[in-house]
């Protein structure tokens, strides 16, 4: 039995998290929710599950979920509301869990993945940003802790299972997916016309709001390009993305004798999620086989990066180091959110990340405090950046 605390609960990794323990009750229980404001899915899970800790954004949505347990006659001896951010880190590093799933959107989920570290537990890593931001000092301490994170988006848990073939790490390029979002056959001279609700129609995967403007713009793999450089220790420049609009083939590995192997499989997140939570086995989740013949081709192509400039944002924050991959996640993170607000139009994304890059004085060689100083500096240049621009 493994006792789980889930880090954003109530968004799309954190629900079908919670359906596998719900499946596999003999194999999970949950220790520990950390949601944000979504009360009344919350609520929900805390009814189902019991956990020892329920975790949300501030004292106002604690007292509410406390009010809210009550009127439910759920007792709060059993599970204790907690809030902020050292809520979130007590929930990281709560001493009845064997694994953490780290499932928060956006830079938030640095500090609770240090403190799950510290803790030493097992991370299942949803939350890309954690390495984008400070993915050297991340997986040095956790080495340091003897810590085992294992990825758990899609594309990221492809290359760690193709490389389990490998145990002598014979690989020599990754190739990361992409379904190309929305905007893949959209003329980019039109891009100023989408709307949020046109970005959100993600053709293929179900994601929380944020990750799915990051599909439709690119960053997405942008993001993901810097994570597989610090999971995997692989220079950026070995790292080519394939758009494949069928999203079947979640990623491959090349090897050194020439041989490329692909991990594939429907699109459900379920995959990757169970085999964090139980590598090296695997377990039985009703998933069905792609049904090949019916697919009858499986295609790729090379990504446009003049019509989405996010990829090379990303080769450019590899490139120089230090803080510019957290300077870029932060300009994005209040660009996508001000788009969605209706305070941006879709290429002023790209405007803002640009800037904010531009003008950036990298540290190098970073600490934590480096880090999240560059994170905020980031922030309120964006925002400033956003006002010009209106």
């Amino acid at each position: 039995m493994k006792r789980l605390s889930i880090l954003g609960s109530t968004g799309s990794i954190g629900q079908n998290a919670l359906e596998l323990a719900a499946m596999h009750p003999h194999l999970f229980d949950v220790a520990a929710l950390a949601a944000a404001t979504s009360l009344d899915l919350l609520l929900e899970q805390i009814r189902i599950f019991t956990p020892d800790l329920a975790v949300v954004r501030d004292e106002h949505h604690a007292k509410r979920l406390k009010s809210m347990m009550a009127g439910q006659g759920i007792d709060s001896r059993k599970t204790a509301v907690i809030f902020g951010e050292s809520g979130y880190q007590r929930a990281a590093s709560h001493e009845p869990a064997d694994i953490v799933l780290l499932a928060m959107v956006g830079a938030a989920g640095l500090k609770p993945a240090l403190a799950a570290i510290d803790a030493g537990k097992r991370i299942a890593l949803a939350n890309k940003e954690t390495l984008v931001m400070a993915g050297r000092l991340v997986m040095e301490r956790a080495a340091e802790k003897k810590v085992r994170i294992l990825p758990v988006d899609s594309e990221h848990s492809a290359i760690f299972q193709c490389l389990e073939a490998s145990p002598h790490k014979a690989f020599k390029k990754i190739f990361l997916t992409a379904s190309g979002g929305p905007f893949r056959n959209f003329p980019a001279d039109r891009f100023k016309s989408v709307q949020p609700e046109h970005a959100l129609n993600h053709p293929t995967w179900a994601m929380g709001s944020k990750i799915t403007i990051d599909s439709a713009t690119l960053m997405n793999k942008g993001l993901e390009i810097i994570e597989a450089v610090h999971l995997f220790g692989v220079p950026a420049e070995d790292i080519e993305v394939l758009v494949h609009p069928q999203s079947i083939v979640h990623s491959m590995v090349g090897f050194r004798d020439g041989a490329v192997m692909a991990q594939m499989g429907i699109p459900d997140m379920k995959g990757a999620i169970s085999y964090a939570f139980t590598w090296p086995d695997r377990i039985a989740l009703g998933i069905e086989y792609p049904d090949f013949a019916a697919i009858g081709n499986l295609s790729f192509e090379k990504p446009d990066v003049k019509k989405f400039p996010s990829l090379g944002f990303a080769y450019e924050a590899c490139a120089c180091g230090g803080t510019m991959p957290a300077v870029m996640n932060a300009a994005n993170e209040v660009a996508v959110n001000a788009f969605l607000e209706y305070r941006l139009d879709f290429p002023g994304i790209y405007r803002v990340v640009e800037h904010c890059m531009a003008v950036h004085d990298c540290i190098f060689v970073p600490d934590i405090s480096d880090i999240l100083a560059a994170d905020a500096w980031a922030r309120q240049m964006a925002e400033q950046k956003i006002n010009c621009l209106n």
